[in-house]
C-alpha cells in the first residue's frame, strides 16, 4: 500500500488512531491517550509563541526510507511549506519533527524515526517524553536545547492549559 491509497480511503479517514506505513507498505496504528494530545497541544502552541516565522502542522505525513511516518508536530519553513504542502506526504522533512511518546513506542524506535528524518532532511528532531520532558537532536547528535527555538522549554507538562 502507498500513502495516497491511505489518503484515497474512506474507511481511514476518521480512525481515532495515528496512521503509519512501515516499509513493506503495511498500515501501523498508534492509539494515544488524552495526555499525549495535551503534550501535541502544547508544543503546537509554544511554537506557534515562539518561532511564528514558519508553519505549525499537526500530524504531517513524511516519506522516509521505511515507510512513510506521521509527526506530531513539525515547524516548516516557508520555502519548505510552499515545496510540500500539495504532496500527500512531505518527501522532505519539514525543518523541525516533533515525535510524543506514547505507551506503544519504545525509545530504539524513535531513535529509528529520529535518524530517518534527519535523513530526509531535518534540521532538528524533538522528543516529547511520556513525563513531558523534551530531548533535541540534531545530525551532530543530542542537544542542550534545541538551536533552531532556543527558548523553548525541555519540559512541556507544566504547559498544558487547563
Amino acid at each position: 500500500m502507498k500513502w495516497s491509497d491511505v489518503c484515497a480511503d474512506p474507511s481511514l479517514h476518521d480512525l481515532p488512531y495515528k496512521i503509519e506505513l512501515n516499509g513493506r507498505g503495511q498500515i501501523l496504528m498508534s492509539p494515544h491517550k488524552p495526555i499525549h494530545s495535551g503534550f501535541q497541544g502544547a508544543i503546537q502552541r509554544l511554537l506557534y509563541e515562539l518561532k511564528p516565522d514558519g508553519y505549525i502542522l499537526p500530524e504531517v505525513a513524511v516519506d522516509t526510507d521505511d515507510g512513510t511516518k506521521t509527526l506530531e508536530v513539525a515547524w516548516v519553513a516557508p520555502q519548505t511549506y510552499e515545496s510540500e504542502i500539495t504532496k500527500d506526504a512531505f518527501e522532505r522533512a519539514p525543518e523541525i519533527c516533533i515525535e510524543v511518546v506514547s505507551s506503544s513506542n519504545t525509545m530504539a524506535e524513535m531513535e529509528q524515526k529520529k535518524n530517518l528524518y534527519l535523513k530526509r532532511g531535518a534540521v532538528e528532531v524533538w522528543i516529547c517524553q511520556a513525563d513531558g520532558r523534551m530531548i533535541f537532536f540534531d545530525a551532530t547528535g543530542q542537544l542542550e536545547a534545541s538551536r533552531l527555538c532556543p527558548e523553548f522549554p525541555r519540559k512541556v507538562s507544566d504547559r498544558i492549559k487547563r
